[in-house]
């Protein structure tokens, strides 16, 4: 696969801060320090405005919500250069397509959030820039998730390309119970798609995470914070903390040593042992056996180890006589066969 979907400890991990900075820039600066710390590979924010998002006249409450999580376009630039500077990527969800023009610069692959997954003019916005998009799919029937797909994939064909375009098995609540992760999406979405697919978690912990991971995801998405203590905002309940991200990545990398490569072969440690002859059969007298004696399955048996003839020749043995007499459990030969 792409670099562009490939993490340094496997599969990308994504640290969601989101709008778990609620407005405050000096707590938003505190979060990105501690994700830096996490070692993961992105940490993604959330850009928009509170009249560019929702309706002030239809649903005026939620407006405000948003309003009071807004940072300026300087906050974001600034958090931007402080992730960069640390050899770290940034992403973020564009909510508001006229702020494209001045945060691109910053990123290199960009994070389309299942809310946006059948607004057409983002789709069609980041599209057009043409770098590398992952798309959550919460909310969505697998009829939708094809057809944003097809339209993604019709205003820039270089999305056709698994290293271009991922999706997300995301379920939108928070949190879930984990009934509610269904990871083998990831598995249908691939099929389906032929895409990079992962899993944006929105349970509690990091079981789900890690299970994914086993089961093929190549991207992670989870949201981060400090501490899940005595906060109100309902994502720090499904956020992993610094501690919790760097004892993900050891569970990673051992899920990625224990399912190693996909060829079956007789590994070193196996052979240095002799277990291959060992631990297999070969055919044996299961009695004494005089000359001239018919060889049948009252006469032979196969037992450890394989020495002599393989038990997989135990047929072509039948029906043969014996050249010379053979007592019980005897290694047998080719040239011990008449």
């Amino acid at each position: 696969m792409n670099n562009n979907f490939t993490g340094k400890h496997g599969p990308l991990l994504i640290a969601e801060i989101g709008g778990n900075h609620e407005g405050d820039f000096d707590y938003a600066r505190q979060l990105v320090k501690l994700a830096i710390e996490s070692d993961i590979d992105f940490v993604k924010f959330q850009i928009y405005t509170g009249d560019g998002l929702v309706s002030s006249v239809e649903s005026p409450q939620r407006n405000q919500h948003f309003k009071k999580f807004e940072l300026s376009k300087n906050q974001h630039l600034e958090l931007a250069d402080m992730i960069i500077e640390a050899g770290i990527g940034y992403t973020s969800s564009v909510w508001d397509i006229g702020s494209l023009n001045w945060i691109d610069n910053k990123i290199s692959v960009y994070k389309i959030g299942s809310g946006d997954l059948t607004a057409h003019p983002i789709l069609k916005a980041t599209a057009e820039i043409g770098k590398p998009i992952i798309l959550s799919t919460g909310l969505s029937t697998e009829q939708e998730v094809l057809e944003s797909v097809d339209f993604i994939q019709s205003v820039n064909p270089l999305y056709k390309q698994p290293d271009q375009l991922a999706l997300l098995q995301c379920t939108s609540m928070y949190p879930i119970p984990v009934s509610d992760a269904h990871l083998n999406v990831m598995g249908r979405l691939k099929e389906l798609t032929g895409l990079t697919v992962g899993y944006s978690d929105h349970t509690e912990g990091s079981t789900a995470l890690k299970y994914a991971v086993a089961m093929g995801a190549d991207i992670l998405e989870f949201h981060f914070t400090d501490s899940r203590e005595n906060k109100e905002f309902r994502d720090h309940k499904v956020s992993l903390t610094k501690y919790e991200v760097q004892d993900l990545i050891n569970e990673i990398k051992l899920i990625g040593q224990l399912k190693g490569k996909g060829t079956k072969r007789p590994l070193p440690i196996e052979l240095s042992n002799e277990h291959v002859t060992s631990f297999r059969r070969a055919v044996y007298p299961s009695k004494d056996i005089e000359a001239g004696e018919v060889f049948s399955e009252e006469n032979l048996t196969v037992l450890r180890p394989n020495h002599g003839i393989d038990a997989r020749s135990f047929a072509e043995v039948l029906g043969k006589k014996a050249k010379k007499p053979l007592i019980k459990g005897q290694k047998l030969n080719w040239d011990d066969l008449d």
